[in-house]
């Protein structure tokens, strides 16, 4: 679950936009003769309505405000990575701090629906990544518009409501991976003091309190993550030292024997009723689809087999640690396995102080890039992270405000052309204020964030709550409800057509009046019975949304909640039409991509259908089991 710092860097490139597209427009209005701005800022990228504006006003100096996420071709990535370095960098994203918490997983899942839980999360996962980018960069429709992220992908269909879904689940599961790093840093770093798991409160909270500010707080300060960017190797070879060592060191022989073997385990442990627990806890180690895009974006020559193969390579790798440590980790403890199986071992082991150490080391690196990434979401409803308001420590806007003012986009242009001091980015080029106190309004958004992840973490002890809780509601949203919303709102046109086709056959068989363009031809215009093209006509009918609401229906067709759905495709068939048609005169795709989707089937639908429901079923049951547990944790195994 951990977040790739070229996808964050890639989202803070999104808020920025407004930058470029004002120094260019500046520029040109003004005679100079300098070069263009490159081909890799400007190639494929629709103009903003801010740009639209500006460009047929007055000469006037621009009014710096706030701007909209756009995509640019300069968000793709300019390294290429071959098969294997893409699958290496999507294990970066999926294998993170949610691994330690499988075991406690299988514990309130059953071994036996834990682990055929953690294979279904598995393919459903892998399902989902070829769904999203397969919509965005080889469907008909969507392939030559350069779609860049997962929230812009889901406006298409759904408009700000789709976006402001998929941020809002990237939120959550930020939120949630953020307390829960820091419960693992209070689970470590005090424990290697001396002071036990369950024990000496007060100076397990001032440890945690201490680290946090002195290390996590300065690093998520940072305009800019990619100098973090090594963390993820750090992360993902510190979960296989974490894998090995549990697999190592974990009592399984004596644990299994004590409880009448291999087989009286199996028997006993099948399933229990906290289920969905189990389930929120995989679902939170398992969601990657927030970095899917950008792993993408860096593979090179990319076709929808080549992208199959990266995807089945990262989730199968992921899954097998996942398995391993998860089975090792609880056949080891059994009932008493912890929501950080590491509590499970002795606090002066050796080998378990190492592996506690890396751990923590890995959290304070990796904490601040999802403190980015909850910053963005939060930005993108209320501002760029450069105010541009007044310093509150005295200064004006000149001397110490921020923002995009003029000043910081002369500026900027300046250290573009390389006459600034800077180094043509915009991290040393923009003046930022507008916070409180003597922070910026990026450092008062940041601390705030800090502030209320910090507090749940000095309240509570146990990780395996936080876990199932952020993968019950934010996992729930972008692993499997987003994909399969996305994929029939895209596929809306088609869908509709597929059930009007339906009801138009069973409305015929009954003798109903007949829907659809073929209800609109006369009786000397259909083909005599028994021809083939009789069907082929019926095959080609246009069915709208009225012609499927309207005319009788099968009982059927309420039970399989397809009321619904078609409501959700036209939606989608609606959105889709009013954005491509306003983004088709600047799209300039690549035209010779043959590796075109083909059409979707009723399989298709099918799996989008299921992702919903499941997706579903598993954020209401997930919230109110962790809800009934947290209220009777006596009558919980």
């Amino acid at each position: 679950m951990t977040m790739s710092a070229d996808y964050l860097y890639l989202n803070m490139n999104n808020l920025h936009q407004q930058h470029d597209g004002n120094a260019a427009i500046r520029r040109r209005d003004s005679g100079s003769q300098s070069s263009a701005p490159s081909a890799s800022n400007n190639d494929n990228r629709r103009p903003s309505p801010l740009e639209t504006e500006m460009a047929t006003s007055s000469s006037s100096p621009p009014m710096p405000m706030p701007m909209p996420m756009t995509t640019a071709s300069s968000n793709v990535p300019t390294k290429q990575s071959s098969i294997l370095g893409a699958s290496s960098n999507l294990v970066n994203s999926i294998v993170g701090a949610g691994i330690i918490g499988i075991p406690y997983a299988l514990r309130m899942s059953g071994l036996v629906a834990g682990t055929l839980l953690l294979l279904l999360v598995a393919i459903m996962t892998d399902k989902s990544l070829r769904l999203l980018i397969e919509q965005a960069y080889f469907h008909p429709k969507l392939r030559k518009l350069n779609v860049r992220t997962y929230e812009e992908l889901a406006s298409y269909p759904f408009g700000t409501m789709g976006s402001g879904f998929v941020l809002s689940g990237m939120f959550v599961m930020a939120y949630g991976a953020m307390v829960a790093y820091l419960l693992i840093i209070k689970d470590t770093i005090p424990t290697m003091l001396g002071y036990e798991h369950g024990t000496h409160t007060l100076e397990r909270n001032l440890i945690l309190l201490s680290t946090s500010l002195v290390i996590v707080v300065p690093l998520s300060m940072q305009r800019d993550m990619a100098s973090l960017s090594f963390s993820s190797a750090i992360s993902v070879a510190a979960d296989i030292v974490l894998v090995i060592f549990i697999a190592a060191f974990s009592p399984v022989k004596e644990t299994v024997e004590a409880n009448g073997g291999i087989g009286q385990v199996f028997a006993n442990d099948g399933i229990n009723s906290t289920l969905f627990i189990g389930l929120g806890i995989l679902s939170t180690a398992m969601a990657c689809q927030h970095s899917a895009f950008i792993v993408s974006n860096s593979l090179s020559n990319k076709t929808r087999k080549r992208w199959r193969w990266v995807t089945n390579q990262s989730i199968a790798l992921s899954a097998i640690l996942c398995l391993v440590l998860g089975i090792s980790g609880y056949l080891g403890f059994l009932g008493m396995t912890q929501g950080d199986v590491l509590n499970n071992f002795e606090h002066d082991s050796m080998q378990a102080n190492a592996a506690r150490l890396l751990l923590a080391f890995t959290m304070f690196l990796t904490y601040p890039m999802e403190s980015f990434v909850a910053r963005h979401v939060l930005l993108v409803h209320n501002g760029d992270m450069d105010a541009q308001s007044p310093d509150q420590c005295g200064g004006d806007v000149r001397g110490g405000g921020g923002g995009f003012s003029v000043e910081n986009e002369e500026r900027i242009e300046r250290e573009e052309f390389g006459e600034g001091e800077g180094d043509g980015g915009t991290e040393r080029a923009i003046v930022e204020g507008g916070g409180i106190l003597c922070m910026n309004r990026r450092q008062t958004w940041t601390f705030a964030i800090y502030l209320s992840t910090i507090l749940p973490a000095l309240i509570f002890n146990d990780i395996g709550p936080v876990l199932s809780f952020t993968g019950a509601i934010g996992g729930s949203c972008i692993s499997y409800i987003g994909p399969g919303l996305v994929f029939l709102g895209v596929n809306g046109e088609e869908f509709l057509n597929l059930m009007g086709g339906h009801l138009d056959r069973w409305r015929r068989e009954r003798g109903y009046a007949s829907t659809g363009t073929s209800a609109n031809v006369s009786d000397n215009d259909l083909p005599i019975d028994g021809d083939a093209s009789l069907r082929i006509a019926r095959q080609g009918d246009k069915f709208t949304y009225a012609d499927i609401t309207s005319g009788r229906k099968s009982l059927g067709w309420y039970v399989g909640l397809f009321p619904l759905w078609t409501y959700i495709a036209n939606k989608g068939v609606i959105n889709m039409q009013l954005k491509i048609d306003a983004a088709s005169s600047t799209a300039a795709g690549d035209d010779d991509n043959i590796d075109e989707l083909p059409g979707p089937t009723p399989t298709d639908f099918s799996v989008c259908i299921f992702f919903i429901l499941f997706g579903l079923l598993a954020m209401i049951a997930g919230v109110f089991t962790n809800i009934y547990v947290q209220m009777n944790l006596d009558d919980v195994q």
